[in-house]
């Protein structure tokens, strides 16, 4: 009954994590939820009022399927001021989120028969998606040795005539590392020599810490920019998930190809939602450093209690607001006479016996770890923590 393709892709493991939390609290339990990448944060009362503005004054038709001009020029303005690159409008879409915007690339770029780099871990929906399009992942695993960073020698040796792109997620999602200049360098010059294409996933560009500074592999020189496709979007840098605000920079070729098929799926975005976006981007933006100052409280916070944990080690993410702890030294110790042997059984483990909800490592293609978001309050990071200890330290 069921297309093949349909089937050969399983929900998000995030989203059921969340949904399954969000249960156990309709039922009346306590639970700590580490598992959405959501920030708790309002969406700042400029934005709202820009989109009650956009309402009252009737502005709830269609748009243009690509997303209205000037919310554009201020998608341009943005990539010039903070990654001093240059767009026209035909080379940016505004879609109904990141993630649409990554599906629409895929629809745009992939096909039967092409290989897509992905470096392990990874965010869950990069596989399926490739898969949804009929192309092949290949997974390329990075170490936390050297902070998941793609090596990019590595690369090179997993490129093959087949290879058509590799997605770069930086800020990553579930490691939350960053890359540095010389690393994108490196890896331009293995993308420019095989005539590959970037797709650089740059949704948690603003959240960085320790003074990382974010960098677009797009601002690296013309040529990589050219087979570069840029993805960000509203949701983690203004809190603003819901409202479904991504956009696309890139080759014009590309963009016009996504702009036809978004316009024979979805249409344009919300148009209520682009104008908030415009507020946004070019209103205030003091509210990012008040919340990045709570993230990094949050993250410092957490990182020191996870590793005072007796077999979890975890190091310090420089950017988004994922802790990705190592676990696999909890392997081989026992929970109610049964062995833990993999990251799911201890999250299920943590669910079941502490009321805490976090995501397993084998969702993001490693399964030594966990994930754990801190977009979430001192309280609970505090109470999720400490019964965290509690379980642990009854394994045997």
């Amino acid at each position: 009954m069921l297309s093949e393709r349909a089937k050969k892709i399983k929900p998000s493991p995030t989203l059921a994590m969340d949904a399954r939390a969000k249960a156990m609290k309709a039922s009346g339990i306590d639970v700590v939820n580490f598992g959405v990448g959501e920030p708790d944060f309002d969406t700042p009362e400029n934005i709202k009022e820009a989109a009650i503005r956009a309402i009252k004054d009737g502005f709830t038709k269609y748009t243009p399927v690509g997303g209205i001009d000037p919310l554009k020029d201020a998608i341009i303005e943005k990539f010039k001021k903070d990654n001093k690159v240059e767009y026209t409008r035909n080379e940016v879409i505004v879609s109904c989120g990141a993630k649409h915007s990554l599906y629409n690339i895929a629809q745009a770029l992939y096909g039967e028969g092409d290989e897509i780099i992905i470096p392990s871990p990874y965010w869950v929906s990069y596989p399926d998606q490739v898969l949804l399009n009929d192309a092949a992942p290949i997974f390329v695993k990075t170490f936390e040795k050297d902070n998941f960073m793609l090596d990019p020698g590595v690369l090179e040796s997993h490129v093959s005539k087949k290879t058509k792109a590799i997605i770069l997620n930086s800020p990553s999602n579930p490691t939350g590392q960053t890359y540095d200049k010389k690393t994108l360098e490196a890896i331009a010059e293995v993308v420019i020599k095989h005539n590959l294409y970037v797709i650089s996933d740059e949704i948690y560009e603003k959240l960085t810490y320790d003074g990382f500074a974010h960098i677009s592999v797009a601002s690296l020189g013309n040529e990589i920019k050219s087979r570069t496709l840029v993805v960000n979007g509203l949701s983690k840098a203004y809190a603003m998930t819901g409202w479904r605000i991504g956009y696309t920079a890139g080759p014009k070729e590309i963009i016009k190809a996504m702009t036809n098929i978004q316009s024979q799926s979805t249409s344009n975005p919300t148009s209520v939602a682009q104008k908030a976006a415009i507020e946004a981007l070019i209103g205030p933006q003091d509210f990012i450093k008040t919340m990045l100052a709570e993230f990094d409280g949050r993250r410092k916070f957490l990182i020191s209690e996870l590793n005072s944990i007796s077999g979890v080690s975890c190091i310090s993410p420089t950017g988004a607001f994922y802790a990705f702890p190592n676990i696999s030294k909890l392997y081989g110790r026992y929970a109610d006479g049964n062995k833990v042997s993999s990251s799911s059984y201890l999250a299920l483990y943590l669910l079941e016996k502490a009321n805490v909800v976090l995501v397993p490592g084998d969702a993001f293609g490693d399964d030594n770890y966990i994930r754990l978001s801190y977009a979430t309050s001192m309280e609970n990071i505090k109470k999720g923590v400490e019964r965290i200890k509690e379980a642990v330290g009854k394994l045997k």
